[in-house]
């Protein structure tokens, strides 16, 4: 394969399914890189000694992708070695174990990718429009991300 045929591309995706490490990861995979990082975001059963059911998040789903996409532009402009980028977020209800979020980066070294992975989860709490709701056995909260300038500018 010529590397012009393997062209760096973003794949962004907001569904409401199940989301599938193994198909993410698939999707970065080059034959000119030597990794693959990933970072994978799960509902975990606790919080602040509460017991958490499971999560719902909502997004303003067009706004969501144009500011995954600036995200991912700028991951090509801080590690220009880096080739895919994958981006999946699950909406609506995500049970106790499963995925709200896989981020996968291909570049031809690990440092890049790591450093890319880490970028990309943390600018998309503080800047995409996708909000969480923690159902426990009693009650609800919608939680804002402390990385979120938003949240943070009125107080």
């Amino acid at each position: 394969m010529e590397e012009s045929e393997d062209v760096p591309k973003d794949f962004i995706k907001l569904k409401s399914e199940k989301l599938s490490v193994d198909e993410v990861s698939e999707l970065v995979v080059s034959p000119y890189c030597g990794a693959v990082s990933l970072f994978i975001g799960t509902t975990r059963n606790n919080f602040e000694g509460k017991k958490v059911i499971h999560l719902e998040y909502e997004a303003y789903t067009s706004m969501a992708e144009t500011e995954i996409k600036k995200i991912c532009r700028d991951v090509r402009q801080k590690w220009p070695s880096v080739k895919h980028i994958a981006v999946h977020h699950r909406l609506g209800v995500v049970p106790i174990t499963e995925a709200s979020v896989i981020i996968a980066v291909s570049s031809p070294h690990r440092a890049e990718s790591l450093e890319a992975v880490m970028y990309c989860i943390n600018t998309l709490k503080a800047s995409v429009p996708i909000w969480k709701k923690e159902i426990y056995e009693d009650e609800y909260s919608w939680k804002e991300n402390k990385e979120c300038f938003w949240a943070n500018s009125e107080k």
